[in-house]
């Protein structure tokens, strides 16, 4: 994952405190209806309500960037955002209200009432404040600009800077840098004048911001740039064209004195990864106490059904192939490890890229009578319920893991990894992630397991991160074994 240098909530600050305002609106429209003309902050108890309800509406956009690329939405894609931004932010509500212990005097038809209308207003406001910022664009803020390109890219580069951009340039004319094309126009656009005028041209009209697209043979027009800067004009040099969203996310960072085209699966803001590492510590905190309670329980059983240690540290591979060593109760006898190479013939992932089978004997308990019954003790349960997993909590305070993640692999299957199976840890390791609140158990293609952490990576959020953690717990409950 890669640091984004400019926090995406910032940009879109304006559409935050719209969200905020919406929200009060429809509170207030809500409490007119249900208790008649009064002032709806006037009790201390709805005036709070007020102050929770923008407190979470702030949360919502901010964790779940509600914002993200707001300008490109069409309608009906904003309207599901809307839906979407509405739906987490009244269950989070609908949970605090239930939770606080004098919720009994909130009124639930306020509560209900207040979802469509908040729903209207706010979808009504984005839509009506992304029309003022394009038309305000297009009238007021329109930068004039040229166009440099070889003459065959011309049209196709001004519809990708103008047609394509909410910033509304105006395209005053374009230069072919092959001059190919010496006069007409391009896409409507006028040829103003030779590459090798353009200097001398800009110097008389009213540019702005300079846009130069260059055939990949040529080099970095170094000279014409440096004329543009003592000019104090902008220019702007296409190094590389943006691929589809299918493809690693690329951008341009200057290290050192070189400037690089860096490409990533997916990268994240700095506030992103205080956000993700914090819910990590704190995670990682309360699981550690449940460890501790779960191990007075749990340890002595373990260590009369199977004497030795109660904890089983095992090296396994982390973020970028870096070695840790990850704990866990242990769950099956202490000589696992050389029988596997036994059991190795009933393995369910046929490739060898991973363990798994329906009924381990290494398994503490598990035994098969002479009747053929198949008997199952401590550690089968312990795995079932993932209860063998809480001493990995201590890896997440340390920093080797997340509480949402990937698997990290043990050193003999990251031995057997081709190329493309490396995507899959280019993420720091997890408790839980994707692939496990997928099911698991049904799963058997370990190519389905990489493709799902790909997805994981490549989609990555802390909205998915919070989606993933609340499967895991629903998984658990019903005795799934998620984690």
């Amino acid at each position: 994952m890669y640091k984004k240098r400019v926090s995406g909530w910032v940009k879109h600050l304006d559409f935050i405190l719209l969200d905020i305002i919406c929200t009060q609106i429809a509170f207030c429209i809500a409490y007119l209806i249900r208790f008649g003309w009064s002032n709806p902050y006037g009790t201390s108890e709805y005036a709070n309500l007020a102050i929770i309800y923008a407190l979470v509406d702030v949360f919502v956009a901010v964790v779940f960037e509600s914002f993200k690329n707001v300008l490109k939405k069409g309608w009906y894609i904003e309207f599901k955002c809307v839906l979407k931004h509405t739906c987490i932010m009244e269950a989070m509500m609908l949970f605090y209200l239930f939770t606080v212990k004098d919720s009994a005097i909130y009124s639930r038809i306020t509560f209900y009432l207040m979802i469509p209308f908040y729903i209207v207003i706010d979808y009504g406001i984005r839509c009506l404040w992304k029309y003022r910022i394009r038309r305000k664009g297009v009238r007021e803020n329109a930068r004039t600009i040229i166009i440099v390109a070889p003459g065959k890219r011309l049209g196709s580069c001004v519809k990708e800077v103008v047609g394509e951009n909410y910033a509304a340039y105006r395209c005053a004319g374009v230069v072919a840098s092959d001059d190919s094309i010496a006069e007409g126009s391009a896409a409507g656009v006028p040829v103003v004048c030779k590459y090798a005028d353009l200097v001398e041209y800009v110097c008389h009209e009213w540019v702005d911001e300079i846009f130069i697209f260059m055939n990949s043979d040529l080099d970095y027009p170094m000279e014409l740039v440096e004329d543009f800067n003592q000019m104090g004009i902008t220019t702007h040099v296409a190094i590389a064209r943006t691929r589809s969203q299918e493809d690693p996310k690329q951008f341009v960072e200057r290290i050192g004195g070189v400037v690089y085209m860096t490409k990533t699966m997916n990268y994240a803001s700095a506030r992103q990864l205080f956000l993700k590492r914090a819910i990590d510590i704190a995670g990682g905190l309360v699981g550690c106490l449940l460890m501790v309670l779960i191990m007075i329980v749990v340890g002595p059983i373990i260590y009369l059904s199977s004497p030795g240690p109660i904890f089983f540290a095992q090296e396994r591979i982390g973020r970028n192939g870096r070695k840790f060593k990850m704990y866990k109760f242990r769950s099956m006898y202490m000589d696992a490890e050389e029988r596997k190479k036994e059991l190795m013939s009933q393995n369910k992932i046929g490739d060898g890229m991973m363990f798994k089978m329906d009924f381990d004997p290494r398994i503490i308990g598990n035994k098969i009578l002479p009747d053929g019954t198949k008997k199952t003790g401590i550690g089968q349960f312990i795995r079932r319920t993932s209860l063998d997993e809480f001493p990995q909590f201590i890896n997440v305070l340390k920093g080797d893991m997340s509480l949402v993640g990937t698997r990290p692999p043990t050193i003999d299957e990251w031995e057997k990894y081709e190329s493309h199976h490396r995507a899959r840890m280019a993420f720091r390791p997890g408790i839980t992630g994707l692939w496990q609140v997928s099911g698991r158990s049904n799963i058997t293609d370990f190519e389905e397991v990489v493709n799902l952490d790909t997805k994981y990576i490549d989609n990555w959020s802390i909205g998915q991160d919070l989606k993933i953690m609340l499967k895991t717990v629903k998984s658990i409950l019903v005795n799934e074994g998620a984690m």
